[in-house]
């Protein structure tokens, strides 16, 4: 059985009505949560943890359906595995690994040397972007490989210098993936390349770091992406490029997913550019992009939640900030600085952000003042990976562990 979901302007794709966090930034792929019951604190009262169970390094962000988490790590910097585990208990079902190893550049090292890309689980198969360019499909049942396609070997271009960044998207009968020095169209049954465009030459500095999405703008569906250097709206059907856009940035640090931001305005920020707000037009049938507004503020990795009309994100100066999407204006930002990163997940007006030094905060999505309602340390190791919540349960993705903690008074989940 298959569901329709929609979100307001955001383009409708079906998803397994077993799914629950089934890929990067939850199933709408804009950091929102569909089935969650949020407590008003955060402390024993509120939270507990339920489980952990310790693995080797990865910053991909679990994800799972209603029995069963998924997550990846790198093990002995030799080889990468991924694992299958109840959600009840934390029991491993099954692991599956290959040699995938590979360093990053020195000025990078401290970032670690891990996979970093996070999978996509469709029904019966999961998606797993390894760090040399390699996308990895398996049963969910097992574990076994069904397909495996090798970028560098297939198109001939380099290792990108990050590795496999950018987490796929799952559309119908079709993967999205930027990877082999492009964006790439693949038949998710057997991995057959249906198209590659958007080519950017990959190899050295050329990974990309945002990941595709699928969204309506002047009247056509569109895949939209981030590269190191241009903001780019592709055709589903063929990979033609339907419009683009230089975005300014340090290093070609485009981090952040393309966000909508309202009827076709896109939102995105650079690491050493600009905070920009995107109009997408139609003209007698051509495309064109407009920027609307811009910021002097850089954003720097976390995507942002978008809510009642406003952003909000965290910036490379550490602090978060809101700001308004019609007209660019900052709302306002914290005095307080925070970690290198946040994870956000939204469910109506309230948003759960974990920091990269493991602290949990629960805050309000309003444009008056930075709202904390709870905050808590949850984690003594790093945590770079996406949250994941769905229901009653949060399962967090340590640095060396995957944790799952329950609202108190919910039914472990």
């Amino acid at each position: 059985m298959k569901l329709l979901v929609c979100l307001g302007l955001l383009a409708c794709a079906p998803i397994s009505a077993a799914a629950s966090w089934n890929q990067w930034r939850g199933p709408l792929r804009d950091g929102s949560a569909t089935k969650a019951d949020w407590p008003a604190t955060l402390d024993e009262s509120g939270l507990h943890r339920r489980w952990a169970v310790p693995m080797g390094p990865s910053y991909s962000g679990p994800v799972m359906d209603a029995d069963r988490v998924f997550t990846t790590e790198t093990v002995d910097k030799k080889r990468e595995r991924v694992t299958a585990l109840k959600r009840s208990d934390g029991t491993v079902l099954w692991k599956r690994d290959w040699e995938g190893a590979m360093s990053v550049p020195f000025f990078a090292r401290s970032n670690g040397d891990w996979i970093r890309a996070t999978p996509a689980l469709d029904g019966e198969t999961l998606y797993v972007a390894g760090m040399r360019d390699v996308l990895v499909a398996l049963d969910t049942r097992d574990g076994t490989e069904r397909w495996r396609l090798d970028f560098v070997q297939r198109f001939g271009s380099e290792l990108p210098t990050f590795g496999f960044v950018s987490s796929p998207l799952v559309d119908g009968d079709s993967l999205y993936v930027q990877a082999g020095g492009g964006v790439a169209r693949l038949r998710k049954a057997d991995g057959q390349v249906v198209w590659h465009g958007v080519k950017d030459g990959g190899g050295m500095m050329g990974s990309a770091f945002g990941s595709p999405v699928i969204l309506t703008l002047a009247g056509r569906r569109q895949l939209v992406v981030q590269s190191r250097t241009r903001l780019v709206g592709v055709a589903l059907e063929d990979g033609a490029e339907l419009w683009a856009l230089p975005i300014e940035s340090f290093r070609g640090m485009n981090i952040l997913t393309p966000t909508l931001a309202g009827p076709d305005r896109l939102f995105t920020a650079a690491y050493g550019g600009k905070t920009l707000g995107i109009d997408i037009r139609s003209e007698g049938g051509r495309f064109r992009a407009v920027p609307a507004w811009e910021f002097k503020a850089q954003g720097y990795m976390t995507s942002p939640i978008v809510h009642g009309g406003h952003a909000y994100l965290q910036l490379r100066s550490q602090r978060a900030m809101c700001i308004e999407l019609a007209t660019g204006t900052e709302k306002w930002t914290t005095g307080e600085s925070f970690g290198k990163y946040w994870s956000m997940v939204s469910l109506g007006d309230r948003i759960l952000a974990l920091d990269q030094k493991g602290e949990l905060i629960l805050f309000r999505a309003t444009p008056e003042k930075f709202d904390v309602v709870s905050r808590r340390k949850v984690s003594d190791a790093e945590t770079w990976a996406h949250l994941a919540v769905d229901r009653g349960s949060l399962y967090i993705r340590e640095l060396n562990g995957l944790a799952a903690w329950d609202w108190t008074g919910t039914k472990a989940r």
